[in-house]
């Protein structure tokens, strides 16, 4: 009973001092709060990098929508924004990279790896359907064993 009373005890004290997330700051003009949540929901987080730095926590996610709300306070547009981004960390922190050489791996990989699972399970399904059309005949001692349990049913 004090066991159970001193667990529910400390749960309740380690559940309080879970630290709470800080509030986005809120800017002082909402057009530019606004542009600054565009541009970061087009930009990959590169520390969650399931996220955009929009909707990351992470310090360098913060990081980068200070940048953001810098440059568009500096008067630059959003495109200008995009490539500086891109020019610091490449292609990968784009949501959509753009098609060329580097990038055709990203937009076709999930399709080859689509068309090669399916030419698998076709494949599968086929060698699965010829075995099955034509059993293994039983061996000499198979067959005289089948007899004998058809005959005399199984031992006890």
């Amino acid at each position: 009973m004090v066991d159970r009373l001193l667990a529910a005890l400390l749960l309740a004290l380690a559940c309080t001092t879970v630290p709470a997330q800080q509030a986005r700051p809120l800017a002082d003009d909402p057009a530019l709060e606004a542009r600054v949540l565009h541009i970061a929901e087009e930009l990959r987080c590169l520390v969650c990098q399931n996220e955009s730095i929009a909707a990351s926590q992470a310090d360098l996610a913060v990081d980068l929508r200070q940048q953001i709300r810098g440059q568009l306070q500096q008067g630059r547009s959003d495109a200008q924004i995009v490539d500086y981004m891109v020019q610091r960390y490449g292609d990968f922190v784009l949501y959509r990279p753009p098609v060329r050489a580097s990038t055709w791996l990203l937009w076709g990989g999930p399709f080859v790896l689509l068309a090669a699972g399916a030419a698998a399970l076709v494949l599968a399904i086929r060698r699965q359907r010829r075995g099955a059309r034509t059993p293994a005949p039983l061996s000499q001692a198979e067959s005289e064993r089948l007899e004998r349990l058809l005959q005399d049913g199984p031992a006890p």
